[in-house]
């Protein structure tokens, strides 16, 4: 009985973590969307002449370092 429960405890603590997982996934890929809509929204106010290139850069950077941490797959889809 003892092993029954330690592999149900196992299998519980290994979904768990798959569960974490991908809502850590899911939550990169909101926070790469928001930030290309932010790059998206600088860069248009910069043509517009609302916004600034430095503005545009910063939205710029900040996505750059998502994707280094995170990947690009947000981009797809």
């Amino acid at each position: 009985m003892a092993g029954f429960l330690d592999r149900a405890k196992e299998q519980a603590q290994q979904a768990l973590a798959q569960g974490k997982e991908k809502v850590e996934e899911v939550q990169a890929q909101r926070a790469g969307g928001d930030l290309l809509k932010k790059l998206g929204a600088a860069y248009y106010a910069e043509k517009r002449g609302s916004g600034t290139p430095d503005a545009t850069q910063e939205a710029l950077t900040a996505l750059e370092a998502h994707i280094a941490t995170h990947g690009d797959g947000f981009l797809r889809g």
